[in-house]
């Protein structure tokens, strides 16, 4: 029966971890079972903020869109009703650019969907 050594193995795999925490502050990039921690709770943040930002991204443009509407004498949800109804199909976030970029244009849609 012969030994096992782990040596080169586990300093690869420390290693590895390591290179992950680089930039983190404090023992938790150098020390093994500090920077395990944190890169189990980074990675844990990183997935549910990865959702998060699909909802921020779609409150921002609801909150542009809803500015523009109202400069024309509309509110967001009377907006996005009138678009339903006319069969209009501009998803929140190109609305939101022309709203922002191009008013003028914005304005032209809301005078087609108010007639």
């Amino acid at each position: 029966m012969t030994r096992v050594k782990r040596g080169q193995t586990k300093t690869a795999k420390r290693k590895r971890k390591l290179q992950h925490t680089k930039g983190f502050r404090w023992g938790r990039k150098s020390k093994r079972i500090a920077a395990k921690q944190a890169l189990m709770k980074a990675w844990s943040y990183s997935t549910r903020d990865r959702k998060r930002r699909k909802i921020d991204f779609r409150k921002l443009w609801q909150m542009r869109i809803n500015a523009a509407a109202r400069q024309n004498g509309l509110s967001y949800s009377q907006l996005i009703n009138l678009m339903h109804k006319k069969k209009i199909d501009l998803d929140r976030k190109v609305l939101s650019e022309i709203a922002e970029k191009h008013p003028e244009v914005f304005k032209s849609i809301v005078e087609e969907i108010k007639k």
